[in-house]
């Protein structure tokens, strides 16, 4: 795919689309609230599928059960807002990460090699990505074609201008991550520490906006809350904020009012996690800015409007 095709698809859509949500959705908090967002997003987002996708920290002892709480987790967003319908089109992932680029099928990667092949180069669907890429790099290695039926949003890598390149998500699986900027496709990146970072929410506001008003927002007050103690108490402090990393990537479809972006040439992910340059590179998208404020509200009003058990 050469850049003049990537450029054109790389505009931000109008309409209607047809999307699927790769996830890891035990690992932190954020992840509920974006699928959550997604899917208070009904009159943008045509919904065809979600992926758990595998991780490994402190919540999970392997990427395999990293990704089967993940998809427990899935499920239990859904409970919270009361669509179990969504369980039908909600698939697992794999269970390692990529090593050696020697990909493996499961479920949810079969589920998006025959969703995206389904679509045309003229009505693309949208692959977006909010946990390590392993699913997404595993379904264009085994399905190259696919490149030319979708356009990849993908929450990775750090700020070029941060001091390193130790995403969580990119660590997670750097054979994902460079599939996913070494291949010639739409893709619009969405940087962490220095960019995504700034879209933070507190204690105040949560209590404020969302607690008190249904099942799922009484959930990720407690959750986000609890989260924030332990990060106090590893780090020593009592003031504190969230980010909610994952909601971007759903704001960035909703409108050019949430963020600005840049064409830029798609940077080399290093063993040493830093960024490398080279100008002969394919064009992709970089968000370098995020309207938090104007993002958060819109979030925040949708998430207090949902009509849970």
């Amino acid at each position: 795919m050469d850049n003049s095709e990537i450029i054109k698809k790389l505009e931000r859509p109008t309409g209607k689309v047809d999307v699927v949500l790769d996830t890891d959705t035990f690992n932190e908090i954020d992840d509920q609230y974006a699928l959550a967002y997604m899917i208070q997003s009904e009159e943008k987002f045509n919904i065809l599928g979600v992926y758990a996708a595998p991780f490994l920290n402190h919540h999970s002892v392997s990427p395999k059960e990293g990704m089967e709480k993940s998809y427990d987790e899935i499920l239990n967003v859904y409970k919270l807002l009361n669509r179990p319908e969504f369980k039908e089109i909600t698939f697992k992932g794999s269970t390692e990460f990529l090593v050696n680029a020697e990909p493996k099928l499961s479920d949810a990667v079969a589920h998006l090699i025959q969703t995206a092949l389904a679509h045309s180069s003229e009505n693309p669907l949208y692959v977006i990505g909010i946990a390590a890429a392993t699913n997404i790099a595993t379904a264009i290695l085994l399905e190259p074609k696919i490149v030319d039926h979708i356009v990849v949003l993908w929450l990775g890598g750090l700020g070029y201008e941060w001091h390193n390149n130790l995403s969580f998500n990119c660590r997670q699986d750097l054979v994902a991550a460079r599939v996913l900027l070494d291949t010639p496709l739409p893709l619009v990146q969405f940087p962490g520490m220095g960019v995504i970072s700034a879209f933070t929410t507190t204690g105040p506001e949560l209590e404020y906006w969302l607690k008190g008003k249904n099942s799922f927002c009484d959930y990720m007050v407690a959750k986000t809350e609890e989260e924030a103690k332990i990060t106090n108490l590893r780090n020593g402090g009592e003031v504190w904020s969230r980010a909610l990393w994952d909601v971007v990537p759903i704001g960035w479809l909703l409108g050019d009012e949430f963020m600005k972006d840049k064409l830029v040439n798609s940077p080399i992910m290093q063993d040493n996690h830093y960024y490398s340059q080279d100008f002969r590179r394919h064009f992709i998208k970089y968000v370098y800015f995020v309207e938090r404020d104007k993002l958060l509200e819109d979030l925040f009003k949708k998430l207090a409007n949902i009509t849970s058990i």
